[in-house]
């Protein structure tokens, strides 16, 4: 009989088994849900009781049925399930459901090591009870199942080795909040935390993990993305690789750009001896990435960059494919190919594309970013001077196998350098823009190092958030929140370190910052608009308008403070030139909406006063980030209603936002005919964004005859998305066959692109 079974508590107490009292947390959690039931729950969970069965399995147990009960027809199942999980969290770090007063959890965090001594330095006891009353900690109620354990699982302060967890989520973003405006004055840095405080916990705005799993600890480096561009010699190769290692291991995700390395049997030491060219070089690179884990999580991820007229394109272009041997692949990076407009024109024509060792072409590597008519001079120069070695091959036959190599690894990516370029924040003949970072939404300019400490060596930072746009429901709200996003990401520059000193020099010089969307497919979905007819082209113009107007206002707003970055004189916003400016025109045909905001008052401040931030947006995936705040990633459309993804600790359900008022409103992914209208919205928001973005083509094999998706295609989207103006292309995602009712798909593993979630925002 039940009345005779004993429980162990987490403390080691044993105290008689209470099913009434099993009962009463399930009840507590399902109030105000919909379709949801106790009775199914505790029928799902079948706990086979016995006696000194540990309270925490019990609660394990309910909270896996509850999870277990997630569906279409009962999403509020994912709040029932978080909720009880929520309670099983703080019952870990806190031996008791209500959470500390935030005095007394700092204190003794700071003393365990786990919370940064200058919390208590900069603040006072006082103002700690007062963020103490802005704290809600019945916000927790609000997360979803998968946000709990992907916060438990990554971002909570916690002993990865005996999976110990010492804090929750409203202490996260309050102590966030405190860290980011510390240095600001008394006067008025708690009314900037408060406000910031509310922006994150009511999921308006999103952090990503370097900031949320970082700040409050005595760990310093959240930027997301790290650029590193190397030389052609030995002592830039290794001190590439230094650099490397040093931020894989604090959690950043890597762009390398390799583009200037010699091809093979090019003469080295005026011909004493032959360059082994680039490949063995990418596989020292791809072990200084996978030599350190990610917080623990995992290996590091990078994308190596280099040109499409590259010499040993051939051998670069299939490094990544399953076929071959281990000494002519390096599989464990990602490749970043780099076109122009005379690479596409070319292939337009049905013309020959000529390659080329950059070693042998003076100046024509340099000239690919910063200037396109000097680099088809020298280009058409270089191919008529018999004396320079080189391979030519039709336009088309290169295209294709880079579109073959793309198709079937997902992961061969494109960067538009002429773009990045020409519709920049830099002016290229200053700051040169050479290459992107993992998840190609970063375009910042860098420099080769010689060596680690090379004072002329530029590593390019960018630090990222996003802007929830499912929360917002008038644009005029995005002027608070870009003041807070502006703020929070420029006073963290300042607050934290630099391992190496071309990182610091260049992120203190141009201070560039890059806020995005998470909750795009959900706020489509609730404007009653779609992906793939047009019919979101004019709202996105108009928002994607207002986040970069009101992101430029806030940046202008803090160089009038406290001034503009050092290196503003080398923006082409010192020139009076804005996104609006710069985008190709050929989008006017797509969409030619009116501006609705007063962009001539704002060139005029800036040139007054200059901006406090070189760049301010981007458009990064959100893998784990939109999972926290319940939102749909990113720009991308869902697959399905339901997202399954593994994680650590199982199965993670999410249903999509508001899914039984909208469910007829959302356009899934494999349910769009083509990547028109995608490609399109891409557009339209590059002509506001001022670096780039993540964005992904998509093709179901079994729309086309034979069940192969033809090349003209293919090459099409490619023409179409340059035509526009996109800057980078990210996936290339292959329907494969399996059934896209999410409940019985095998689940997708989640994918972190930046490194350990780094640009996942």
């Amino acid at each position: 009989m039940t009345q005779s079974l004993f429980v162990t508590k987490r403390d080691g107490r044993r105290e008689a088994l209470d099913l009434d009292k099993i009962h009463r947390v399930i009840t507590w959690a399902a109030e105000g849900l919909s379709n949801v039931s106790v009775s199914q729950v505790e029928l799902k969970s079948h706990i086979q009781f016995y006696d000194g069965i540990k309270s925490e399995d019990i609660h394990e147990t309910i909270i896996k049925a509850a999870a277990d009960l997630i569906s279409k027809d009962s999403p509020d199942y994912q709040y029932l399930a978080a909720r009880l999980a929520v309670f099983h969290l703080r019952k870990k770090a806190y031996g008791q459901f209500e959470p500390p007063h935030l005095y007394d959890q700092v204190v003794k965090m700071v003393e365990a090591k786990r919370y940064d001594q200058h919390i208590l330095a900069d603040y006072s006891r006082d103002e700690l009870e007062q963020m103490n009353s802005f704290i809600d900690h019945s916000r927790d109620l609000n997360f979803s199942y998968a946000a709990v354990k992907q916060l438990e699982g990554k971002y909570l302060v916690q002993n990865r080795v005996s999976g110990e967890i010492y804090e929750s989520a409203q202490f996260l973003y309050m102590l966030v909040a405190a860290c980011l405006f510390a240095t600001y004055p008394k006067s008025t840095r708690l009314s900037y935390v408060r406000r910031f405080y509310d922006a994150c916990s009511l999921f308006k705005l999103s952090l990503p993990t370097p900031i949320m799993s970082g700040v409050r600890t005595p760990t310093r480096q959240f930027s997301s993305c790290v650029l590193i561009e190397c030389g052609d010699s030995l002592d830039s190769i290794n001190a590439t690789s230094s650099a490397i290692v040093k931020y894989v291991s604090q959690r950043a995700g890597i762009g390398i750009n390799a583009g200037r390395i010699r091809a093979l049997g090019s003469p080295i030491r005026n011909g004493e001896a032959f360059h082994t060219g680039c490949i063995p070089f990418y596989k020292h690179f791809q072990t200084a990435v996978k030599s350190c884990s990610q917080g623990g999580v995992r290996g590091g991820a990078a994308t190596l960059f280099y040109p499409l007229w590259h010499l040993e394109v051939e051998s670069l272009l299939v490094l990544k494919n399953n076929r071959g041997v281990e000494e002519n692949r390096v599989r464990h990076l990602d490749y970043g190919v780099q076109f122009n407009r005379l690479m596409y024109t070319r292939l337009i024509k049905d013309d020959y594309i000529t390659l080329f060792s950059p070693s042998d072409v003076p100046g024509l590597y340099d000239a690919f970013f910063e200037d396109q008519e000097k680099f088809e001079e020298l280009y058409v120069k270089y191919e008529a001077d018999t004396s320079i070695r080189k391979k030519r091959l039709k336009a088309l036959e290169l295209f294709t196998l880079f579109m073959q190599e793309r198709a079937s690894t997902g992961r061969i990516y494109l960067q538009n350098v002429d773009h990045c370029n020409t519709h920049s924040p830099f002016n290229p003949k200053l700051a040169p823009v050479r290459q992107s970072n993992l998840c190609l939404e970063i375009a910042l300019p860098t420099k080769p190092l010689n060596d680690v400490n090379d004072p002329e060596g530029e590593i390019a930072l960018c630090t990222l958030s996003a802007f929830n746009l499912g929360a917002i429901e008038n644009l005029s709200e995005l002027e608070e929140l870009a003041e807070l996003a502006v703020r929070s990401l420029d006073s963290l520059l300042d607050y934290q370190d630099y391992p190496i000193p071309a990182a610091f020099h260049a992120s203190i010089s141009r201070r560039t910052l890059g806020v995005g969307v998470i909750n795009y497919a959900y706020y489509l979905a609730k404007n009653g608009v779609k992906y793939s007819d047009g019919s979101a082209n004019g709202l996105t113009h108009r928002t994607f308008e207002a986040i970069q107007y009101y992101l430029l206002k806030a940046s202008n707003k803090l160089a009038q403070e406290f001034g503009a970055c050092p290196k503003f004189n080398e923006t082409t916003y010192a020139q009076g030139i804005l996104p609006i400016d710069s985008y190709k025109k050929d989008l006017d045909k797509v969409c030619n909406e009116p501006l609705l905001l007063d962009w001539e008052q704002l060139r005029k401040d800036i040139l007054n006063h200059g901006l406090r931030n070189s760049t301010l947006s981007a458009l990064m995936p959100s893998e784990t980030s939109s999972q926290i705040s319940n939102a749909t990633n990113g720009i991308e459309p869902p697959r399905g209603h339901i997202s399954v993804k593994a994680s650590k600790d199982g199965i993670l359900k999410q249903v999509v936002p508001e899914y039984e008022r909208l469910k007829n409103q959302y356009e899934l992914l494999w349910d769009i005919p083509n990547n028109t209208g995608y490609i399109s919205l891409v557009a339209i928001m590059q002509k506001f964004i001022d670096q780039t973005i993540s964005a992904n083509t998509n093709y179901d094999p079994n729309k086309f005859d034979g069940g192969k998706v033809p090349m003209k295609l293919l090459l099409q989207d490619l023409l179409s998305a340059y035509k526009l103006g996109v800057k980078t292309m990210y996936y290339h995602n292959t329907r494969d066959g399996a059934s896209d009712m999410q409940e019985d798909i095998k689940p997708q593993v989640e994918d972190d692109g930046c490194a350990g979630g780094a640009c996942k925002i």
